[in-house]
């Protein structure tokens, strides 16, 4: 009852701030709240948690006593762009991406 979003275009530091907000929530909840939240990461974290609900009806677990295990979130490869500067110099931009994996529990 797990699942994994790798390769995210947003920063892992980012990232975190929203999935904090669901950490130990029930599932619906967790969604309400994704889905309201006004941040980059937000809605790519919601499809996430709805791809672990989708994989627990696969193992037929009970839906309604589900709730957010284990979320969190890992520093994927950085892409490395270069912006011109004065005096012909360049300055190095990191792209970071973040690696988020989440596990659903039930509750007894």
């Amino acid at each position: 009852m797990n699942a994994k979003l790798r390769y995210l275009r947003v920063s892992p530091r980012k990232t975190r701030l929203v999935v904090d907000l669901v950490r130990g929530k029930h599932v619906e909840d967790a969604i309400g709240i994704l889905t309201f939240t006004h941040r980059a990461a937000s809605e790519s974290v919601r499809k996430l948690i709805e791809s672990a609900i989708a994989n627990a009806e696969a193992k037929d677990a009970n839906v309604d006593n589900l709730f957010v295990k284990e979320i969190f979130v890992d520093e994927g490869p950085t892409l490395r762009r270069f912006r011109p500067r004065a005096m012909g110099r360049a300055t190095r931009i990191n792209k970071r991406t973040s690696h988020v994996t989440c596990v659903l529990g039930e509750r007894r």
